[in-house]
């Protein structure tokens, strides 16, 4: 790559590099799209199947036998595909059940009422910001639907979320989420396992008064309470040096339970204010919000005094670090424990924009594996 960037600049047109690189990125959308392309091909093929599954057991009368034969058939007929077996149909029949309005999974707008991740969603534009993932709105006799596209998932994603999530509100929140976060199964089931749902954008914070609206709602969003640190074991963590150590030993599992977006600029990380050294304890980016994210790390409970000094570490990012392309800083600061009413009380009054949050260290696996479709099943 070095020898092709010295013979773009030394022979090519000044403005090779930038066409190359759109060149590049429609290659990859491109790629993209197939995949897209297949997966929802092959959602189809399952949908039609368990639809005529279902409508055959229904106006015909036929027994359960009639799956097993089937399945004995595709593969005799299809020896190299492993989506036919038995309990694979059986999931084509639920899956044809669960979503009668393929390709979208419709929820009544009635049913989202009073949930405030659906109000905030349902507020913004149909490519709303926070979610990454397009919703529309359907009339239909009289009542109005909000659908979200099925194909944003695989079919090992659906056939493991279905017998985990039965509302269907609760279902769609977690495919928008799996598409705009990238989870994979595991880790998609880790999160429901953990009611990520409920944790979604709880974080207690003063966006509201420091963030324009859009601003506000993407960042708020951005965050979560509780997080889940389970990744860093059983070992008693004691002070928030031995955390720091074990999240940046486990980076990969940091940045996933962060969520998309968020990359990892270092830790410890070194700031000089009038001649004196502060550490922060971690310093992120988000690629999103375009700004930077400062977080505090406390292995006791919350103290109204901790919000002073990640103003200051706000404060001290946004005059030595940001740059004018950059948002301004948000900082977020992480407890064991608090007490959501002296939160509120300490972020008052406070310019910066900032957020508090509890983690928990402790395993969620366990509930996940039982969860898991067999390897049979896998297509």
């Amino acid at each position: 790559m070095a020898d092709i960037e010295k013979i773009s600049s030394s022979f090519l047109p000044q403005e090779y590099p930038h066409w190359r690189d759109e060149i590049i990125s429609l290659i990859e959308r491109s790629k993209l799209q197939a995949v897209l392309n297949v997966n929802k091909e092959m959602l189809a093929l399952y949908w039609k199947i368990g639809s005529d599954i279902l409508l055959k057991q229904k106006e015909l009368g036929w027994g359960a036998q009639v799956i097993k034969q089937l399945s004995n058939d595709l593969h005799h007929r299809f020896p190299n595909d492993d989506g036919y077996s038995e309990r694979n149909l059986k999931y084509m029949r639920q899956f044809a059940a669960e979503y009668p309005d393929f390709p979208f999974v419709q929820v009544p707008l009635a049913q989202l009422e009073g949930d405030e991740f659906w109000q905030v969603a349902l507020a913004e534009n149909e490519n709303t910001p926070i979610l990454q993932v397009p919703l529309a709105k359907l009339e239909k006799d009289g009542e109005i639907f909000v659908q979200v596209p099925l194909a944003q998932i695989t079919w090992y994603h659906h056939i493991s979320l279905l017998p985990k999530v039965k509302s269907l509100p609760e279902r769609a929140f977690y495919i928008m989420e799996t598409a705009a976060q990238g989870w994979s199964r595991d880790v998609m089931l880790a999160n429901v396992a953990a009611g990520y749902k409920n944790a979604k954008g709880k974080a207690i914070t003063n966006f509201c008064g420091t963030l324009p609206p859009v601003d506000s709602d993407f960042a708020r969003y951005a965050f979560k309470d509780p997080y889940s640190f389970g990744f860093l074991g059983t070992q008693e963590l004691k002070n928030e040096r031995a955390i720091e150590d074990k999240l940046t030993e486990h980076v990969v599992e940091f940045l996933m339970e962060m969520g998309r977006g968020f990359a990892f600029v270092g830790r410890q990380y070194r700031i000089m204010v009038d001649g004196d050294e502060y550490k922060m304890d971690l310093l992120m980016y988000h690629l999103k919000m375009h700004r930077y994210v400062v977080i505090e790390l406390k292995a006791v409970e919350f103290i109204p005094e901790f919000v002073s000094k990640l103003n200051f570490y706000i404060s001290a990012v946004d005059e030595y670090i940001k740059t004018p392309q950059d948002n301004p800083t948000i900082g977020l600061l992480l407890c064991p424990t608090k007490s959501n009413e002296k939160v509120r009380f300490s972020l008052r009054g406070f310019s910066q924009p900032m957020g508090v949050a509890e983690y928990e260290i402790k395993q969620l696996i366990e509930e996940v594996q039982s969860a898991l479709p067999s390897i049979e099943d896998k297509d």
